[in-house]
């Protein structure tokens, strides 16, 4: 897909306009323009932004906008929920559970809400693999992220054994995703409160200035879900290019409205100089549009 829109060569992307490892930090925006500030003092400039960063930046803080972002939009952002969801993988030497068909899932009930509840093994989708999964969301995750891998082992091989008894062998190996604390993340997925009025998701989602935002908090159907991200960004590049054509056939009626007295103006230069100095009040030319040349055009000096 990346060759139908950048450079490349052999598979390899050599377009200079796709900037990787780029953390931004800041972004600066103006009625004509915007200026998006890295971690590393890299300074990029454009007419429009993209914003696609997760819900959970966003409540975060870590980019700072220049002028701030309008309170309407700040309130939408703090009343969406951000969920935590975590899939923590453990391999085994050899299988010890039950895993024909009827039998992917078991639960483990415990005294604490959600601690190692949903259990699923990986036999049916990768045969072989000696793979249990364990899913923890919420409170449940953050406090798991919050400490090492060897804690949360030996708290999984506890509930694994309080099921199938002491003998079944140690994990040879973990895996615990922690999009709580990346920073790039700040949680796992949105998720709307239930209310009556929709402004909040509209609020989130709505432009500010020059600046667009996108990503699956932003997909009215399908918020929470990698396809939400994907439509989501679809609508969003629609409503800027239709932004973008819009400001084109607002510049080309500027130019129109200003070229109309500059044919007048020269028409008048072509008469005599006496004709031109007495007829100029009879043409109605927005002279201040010319001396103060904010239209980008040349200063017109009568």
């Amino acid at each position: 897909m990346a060759e139908d829109f950048l450079h490349t060569s052999e598979g390899r992307i050599l377009d200079n306009r796709l900037k990787l490892n780029q953390v931004v930090r800041e972004i600066q925006h103006w009625r004509s323009g915007v200026r998006v500030v890295t971690e590393d003092g890299s300074v990029y400039e454009a007419n429009y932004v993209v914003l696609s960063v997760s819900i959970g930046v966003l409540q975060s803080n870590s980019i700072f906008f220049n002028p701030s972002l309008p309170g309407w939009k700040l309130e939408a952002i703090a009343k969406c929920e951000v969920m935590v969801y975590t899939k923590i993988f453990l391999q085994f030497p050899y299988k010890f559970w039950p895993s024909c068909p009827e039998k992917e899932f078991f639960i483990y009930a415990h005294d604490r809400r959600g601690y190692y509840t949903f259990w699923q093994h990986m036999e049916t989708a990768y045969p072989g693999s000696n793979i249990l999964v364990v899913t923890l969301t919420n409170g449940e995750s953050k406090r798991v992220e919050a400490q090492s891998d060897t804690d949360t082992l030996r708290e999984a091989m506890v509930v694994l054994r309080d099921m199938f008894g002491p003998d079944i062998p140690d994990a040879i190996d973990i895996i615990v995703p922690r999009w709580w604390n990346n920073r790039f993340q700040r949680g796992s997925y949105s998720n709307y409160p239930i209310i009556s009025n929709p402004q909040v998701f509209y609020d989130i989602k709505a432009p500010v200035g020059r600046i667009f935002f996108t990503g699956e908090h932003t997909s009215e159907r399908f918020n929470g879900y990698v396809h939400g991200a994907y439509l989501a960004g679809i609508d969003s590049s629609r409503v800027v290019l239709e932004e973008i054509r819009k400001d084109k056939e607002t510049e080309h009626g500027s130019q129109t409205q200003l070229q109309e007295p500059l044919l007048a103006l020269t028409e008048l230069i072509t008469m005599s100089r006496s004709d031109t100095v007495s007829n100029l009040h009879k043409c109605d030319i927005p002279t201040e549009l010319y001396l103060s040349g904010k239209r980008g055009m040349t200063e017109a000096i009568l």
